[in-house]
């Protein structure tokens, strides 16, 4: 009766924990996104698939060689199975604990005497040790949550990095197709400055313009010129970048369709701003990682009190080889163990307060995070808004710059105006284009922008579950592994 009721205290004792339970904090959030098109959104345009958000063939095929290849994805996979094995070498705590010792004196022995029950250097013997903590205080439940924390703090990480190569390689490709498109214009400027460099001298030579004439318009092609060859340097340079993000060694990047080609959804709704602590992985990762340092807290605290273990030790010893089977050398015993801190006590209790610092600084940190996710979204939903009115506004400028070119070449040819009409014309011309082709990308940049301020992805449940035809569903919490792809789809 002893022993049952010596085991059902334990049971008890063991059904708390010390230590705060984790709790997610009441944080102030809006309850629609300030420059969202519609203030009751309940959807979000961040449930849509990446390959169904970016449409590019060429695109899609370089974000799933990403996927594949690059090096920072592959740090984080490997560090989630770090901490999966952690994970486990933790939960090993709630098991019992045994080694064997064996000993064979072969060198010799200076005395032969035994010590009554247990085993001596000098002897012949086969000792197996038995210990298990019972986690009275829950140190041992306080560090598995911990561990667990920590795993998912790291899933979320490599979900982030996920985001961070989708998004970072289709911005990068948007710029290579930008650079590509303004030294289009740059080459095309170029050589109708050559034509006005050429008319110029012609017209030098007999004499109907003066050499100051001529001299303006060759400093306008080396213009030209120069322009083109920077963004010749530029395209190289972001090819050599998006190489990187592709895990492979600089090269040329092949492209699909052209700047003005690409096609996005023509309306983004961003959703509620409550479905953001849930679905941006950074700010889930911070969660976990506060879930962490709770739990923590509990271990330090749970460490000042005393431990109780049951311990056994079972053997056979012997000075002679030859009688180690024998019935009269087998030894053993087992009962409790008690074991408190004493002289380190107070240090325990620094450990403690240290525990209890580190997660107000974590505290701190998710709900800067949290602020900085918002400012994110708001400051990704105004560049999606007002990109399109900038495009609009600025390809009539180009319509009516190049107008305004037309008719000075003619009068400029005619006589009837001057060399200086003809010079801003073409000047104001060359810069409103490459300006033009600046906010066509910035249109693309900032609606992937906002897809990765929302925390956009795809869940392998999506790909599993979902048909061809079917609406996207909502993202789940998990994240494929490296290289994952939706089946049949480019």
């Amino acid at each position: 009766m002893r022993i049952v009721a010596f085991i059902i205290g334990l049971v008890v004792l063991t059904g708390c924990a010390v230590g705060p339970d984790y709790s997610r904090p009441d944080l102030q959030v809006p309850n629609g996104f300030r420059m969202a098109v519609s203030a009751q959104e309940t959807e979000s345009f961040a449930n849509l698939p990446w390959w169904d958000l970016l449409q590019d063939e060429e695109l899609r095929r370089l974000i799933r060689i990403a996927l594949a290849e690059n090096k920072d994805l592959q740090r984080a996979v490997a560090s989630v199975e770090e901490f999966q094995s952690r994970l486990f070498i933790s939960k090993m705590d709630f098991a019992p604990k045994a080694d064997v010792t064996a000993n064979a004196p072969s060198f010799g022995r200076k005395a032969n005497f035994l010590f009554p029950g247990f085993p001596n250097p000098f002897n012949y013997y086969l000792q197996g040790n038995l210990s298990w903590e019972m986690d009275i205080w829950g140190r041992v439940r306080r560090s598995n949550e911990a561990a667990r924390g920590d795993l998912l703090a790291r899933e979320e990480a490599r979900r982030a990095v996920v985001l961070q190569l989708v998004s970072g390689v289709a911005e990068a490709y948007f710029e290579l197709l930008q650079f590509d498109m303004q030294l289009g214009v740059a080459q095309r400027t170029l050589k109708s400055w050559e034509e006005s460099v050429r008319i110029a001298e012609a017209r030098l030579r007999q004499g109907m313009i003066s050499r100051i004439d001529a001299d303006q318009f060759e400093a306008e092609r080396a213009n030209a010129a120069a322009r083109a060859a920077e963004l010749t340097r530029q395209m190289v340079q972001k090819e050599n970048q998006l190489s990187l993000l592709l895990g492979r060694p600089p090269g040329q990047v092949a492209r699909g369709r052209s700047l003005t080609e690409q096609v996005l959804p023509p309306e983004v709704p961003a959703g509620l701003p409550s479905e953001l602590l849930q679905r941006r992985p950074d700010l889930v990762q911070a969660e976990q990682e506060l879930a962490a340092a709770t739990a923590r807290i509990g271990v330090a605290k749970a460490d000042r009190f005393p431990k109780l273990s049951i311990t056994g030790i079972l053997g056979v010893a012997s000075p002679q080889l030859s009688r180690l089977v024998a019935n009269e050398t087998a030894f053993g015993v087992v009962g409790p163990g008690v074991a408190g801190p004493l002289l380190n006590a107070q240090i325990l209790g620094f450990q403690q307060d240290a525990a209890e610092a580190q997660s107000r600084e974590v505290l701190a940190r998710y709900e800067q995070a949290v602020l900085v996710a918002f400012r994110e979204v708001e400051d990704a939903l105004v560049a999606v808004r007002t990109a399109r009115e900038q495009r609009d506004a600025q390809a009539q400028q180009v319509d009516a710059l190049r107008s305004a070119l037309r008719l000075a070449n003619l009068r400029y040819k005619g006589g009837l105006a001057n060399y200086l009409d003809v010079l801003v014309a073409q000047r104001n011309l060359f810069e409103a284009e490459l300006a033009l082709t600046g906010t066509h990308r910035l249109q693309l940049v900032s609606v992937v922008q906002l897809y990765k301020a929302l925390g956009g992805g795809w869940s392998p449940l999506d790909m599993a579950q979902q048909q061809p035809g079917q609406a996207p569903r909502t993202r789940g919490p998990a994240v494929p592994a490296t290289g994952a792809v939706p089946p049949g789809r480019g």
